[in-house]
């Protein structure tokens, strides 16, 4: 009897690049400009959702939308300029994401970034024709933890959500992931294996892609 079809989810940011601290310290920069006299650490912590989300959580009620969304393209303008020279996908990811493709795996990127972010990083590496499907921030109207980002793309590639599999680095992702019924693999690039201990759908923690082997994934042959 066949396996099921199996699909990958890929959050993007901290998850295909380990991009993390270069948004953080982006936000830290503008948040404290605009006076919100923040922590790294605690920005760090804000780092979920969309910008414009951030911003009212840090701001509640200051900005209109048309100011949060200048606010926001100009903070990835930032992020875009200091990480450019650093911009590559994790170790063993570009192997991973040939072998899925080679064994018909649907992927997907489901991310709270918006797609002028996105494009940035799969124009920039030149790995768009890998993926079935993109949702972005500006698809939908719940950021993670609420599960309509991860939903949304099993919808898009046709995949019941309990055969999906979702690549995570954060908290928030995880359990985006685990209200959308799926399982989650955990790239460790910006929090330690104790910040998920709550979470029950945690197939693996991986610290990049070189290791994961037929033994993880039956179905896949592994090349890397």
């Amino acid at each position: 009897m066949p396996l099921p079809q199996k699909a990958f989810l890929f959050d993007l940011n901290g998850t295909m690049i380990d991009d993390m601290h270069y948004h953080i310290k982006a936000w830290h920069r503008i948040l404290n400009e605009l006076g919100a006299d923040i922590s790294l650490e605690k920005t760090k912590e804000e780092c979920y959702g969309k910008n414009g989300e951030l911003l009212e959580r840090i701001f509640p009620a200051r900005f209109s939308e048309e100011e949060k969304y200048k606010m926001s393209v100009e903070k990835e303008r930032q992020y875009q300029k200091e990480f450019k020279p650093h911009l590559r996908l994790i170790d063993g990811l570009h192997g991973f994401l040939q072998n899925a493709a080679e064994q018909k795996i649907k992927m997907a990127i489901g991310s709270a970034a918006i797609m002028f972010n996105i494009d940035f990083v799969l124009d920039g590496l030149n790995i768009r024709h890998y993926f079935d499907a993109i949702v972005s921030a500006d698809d939908v109207t719940q950021s993670k933890p609420h599960p309509e980002t991860y939903l949304k793309c099993a919808r898009k590639i046709k995949i019941a959500p309990q055969n999906c599999i979702v690549f995570e680095d954060a908290p928030k992702g995880v359990e985006s992931a685990a209200n959308a019924g799926m399982q989650s693999v955990v790239i460790t690039t910006m929090d330690t294996k104790e910040a998920f201990q709550q979470y029950n759908n945690i197939l693996s923690f991986i610290n990049d892609y070189r290791h994961l082997t037929s033994s993880f994934f039956p179905e896949m042959k592994s090349s890397m």
